[in-house]
């Protein structure tokens, strides 16, 4: 008989940085794949035939995934995984056993209020906060989707500490396959749940887009069982209680509040994005969204992905008392996030049709035209994320705050005045994007360069330089690639058109490593040694003799 606690344990076992970080990387692209996915699909079932409905799906999301941000989200990772690992290297398990209980206990309550709250106000919170332009058939549904969507920031908050506990001591297997789930939920919503649910007989639910918000519920709730299954084997030792004489919980609540304003503006500024985008024409609010998720699978995978890796080194570093090799490292991770996202920004600029055709069967050129504006942001929001948290790694957690408070302002600021005062529309939204994005980086680095002198040094300076010499070259064989092999008007299912994207994105890749080799980039080299090593066991590799 299978002892089940015994096979979950050792799948969930620790696991060293670097498969770790490959494990992640990995279930971050699966996700990433299956959320184009989903919006291939709902976007193939209502986007030519109910744009309204959409507009109102993406619009009941804003206020659910606000108060799951603001109250837990990355707040929850940064405050509570240092001072649970404290506890657990100090031997000390009652302690950090009474904290996570506690802060489960804390996090359920609080996010079941704001659930509650959702579900009472959610009418108000459409027709004044996030879809006030909104037909009000539109908004009627958007309410409706939203008091479903509202339970949400409780599931996700149990489901959070639940994996943040994993991830504190190495573990991060299931932790890894939340997001995958919760993405194969809203499918199955889609698929199944929009042709009504039936139960012996029993008409229980009568279909329609609702059912993609039950198809969300069933997603987190997904995520919170595999979330749950990890625990199994780490003796977690629950009790409904909060131990408010716990130390480490005081701590945890102490650091929590400037982490969740953080967070919260960041997303106060999506809020009024999705307030504006409904006062324009039907369907503006779905296209804007659907361009920006498009913009941000490579800066996911890029800046998000490189920066969560070298963060614990750099923090190391400076506990080390060796500032130089901080600098070394940052300028290193800087380097390689900026010889990546070059060539993905050159090529998602001349290919967004593409991209759009594989989550929008047929395309769709209102949101192509959204997303050739964000893919300026590629470059500067990848960045964002390694200049932030070489702030973090100096425990400094003010300034990065400050800074943000003053770009989402101006991101409001102009947003509005691009959209509504130069009448821009839905343009307007994404060229403040554009504009703060790089704005933001600029400010962050000239404080930091004034801490870390010699920052950007003149090899520094000069290898960017080469790097967008070589951007420039490929600019303009990705240019005659599109040119050579355009997309055509019968060109628009996946199958049909992916041979001519890969055609182009390989051709255009190619020639930015040969012109990065040619310009003794030095980033290049790993790919080459490696493609070689790759080549070289392909080709002599020595057959087995049967003895």
């Amino acid at each position: 008989m299978i002892n089940f606690r015994a096979t979950i344990s050792k799948a969930n076992r620790k696991l060293p940085l670097k498969l770790a970080a490959t494990l992640l990387a990995g279930s971050s692209l699966i996700a990433s794949v299956l959320g184009l996915f989903r919006d291939r699909l709902l976007n193939g079932m209502y986007l030519d035939t109910y744009k309204m409905g959409l507009d109102a799906y993406t619009v009941a999301f804003q206020i659910p995934d606000f108060m799951f941000f603001i109250l837990v989200s990355g707040a929850l990772s940064v405050t509570f995984i240092p001072v649970f690992n404290q506890r657990l290297a100090a031997g000390n398990k009652k302690s950090a056993w009474e904290l996570s209980t506690s802060l489960l206990n804390l996090l359920a309550l609080v996010t079941l209020a704001a659930s509650v709250l959702i579900i009472i106000f959610a009418e108000p919170l459409v027709k004044f906060v996030v879809g006030p332009g909104l037909p009000e058939s539109g908004q009627a549904l958007a309410v409706s989707m939203m008091r479903v969507i509202a339970i949400n920031p409780f599931l996700f908050a149990i489901a959070t500490v639940f994996s943040s506990m994993q991830q504190a001591v190495g573990r991060f297997a299931f932790f890894a396959l939340a997001p995958v789930l919760y993405n194969i939920g809203i499918i199955c919503g889609a698929l199944f749940f929009t042709h009504g649910i039936n139960l012996f007989g029993w008409q229980v639910f009568e279909g329609g887009i609702m059912g993609v918000a039950l198809g969300v519920v069933l997603g987190s709730v997904l995520q919170l069982l595999v979330s749950s299954i990890g625990l199994y084997g780490m003796g977690f030792d629950y009790r409904f209680k909060i131990f408010w004489k716990n130390r480490g919980l005081h701590q945890v609540l102490r650091l929590l509040p400037p982490r969740s304003l953080d967070q919260g503006i960041d997303y106060v500024n999506g809020i009024v994005e999705t307030n504006l985008a409904s006062r324009m024409a039907s369907g503006s609010v779905r296209a804007y969204q659907q361009a920006t998720t498009l913009s941000f699978v490579p800066i996911n995978l890029i800046g998000v992905a490189i920066s969560t890796a070298a963060f614990p080194k750099m923090t190391e570093r400076l506990g080390q008392g060796r500032p130089d090799l901080f600098k070394k490292e940052l300028q290193a991770v800087l380097r390689v996030i900026v010889w990546l996202a070059l060539p993905v920004m050159v090529v998602a600029f001349f290919c967004r049709g593409y991209l759009v055709g594989f989550i929008a069967p047929g395309g769709d050129q209102y949101i192509a035209d959204i997303l050739g504006i964000l893919v300026l942001t590629i470059l500067f929001r990848s960045i964002y994320f390694i200049s932030a948290r070489s702030f973090y790694a100096q425990q400094d957690t003010k300034t990065p705050l400050y800074i943000s408070l003053f770009t989402i302002s101006l991101n409001i600021t102009l947003a509005i005045w691009f959209s509504m005062g130069l009448n821009m529309g839905v343009y307007g939204l994404a060229w403040a994007a554009v504009i703060v994005s790089g704005l933001e980086v600029v400010i962050l680095f000239a404080v930091m360069s004034r801490r870390i002198k010699g920052l950007f040094d003149s090899p520094f300076i000069n290898g960017v330089v080469r790097m967008a010499s070589a951007a420039g070259f490929t600019t303009l064989v990705t240019y005659g690639m599109v040119v050579a092999f355009p997309l055509l008007a019968d060109e628009q299912s996946f199958f049909s058109s992916f041979p001519k994207f890969a055609l182009i994105v390989g051709v255009s890749l190619l020639t930015y490593i040969i012109v990065c080799r040619l310009l003794k980039v030095e980033e290049v080299l790993p790919v080459l040694s490696r493609t070689k090593a790759i080549i070289v066991k392909i080709l002599f590799k020595q057959p087995k003799i049967n003895s």
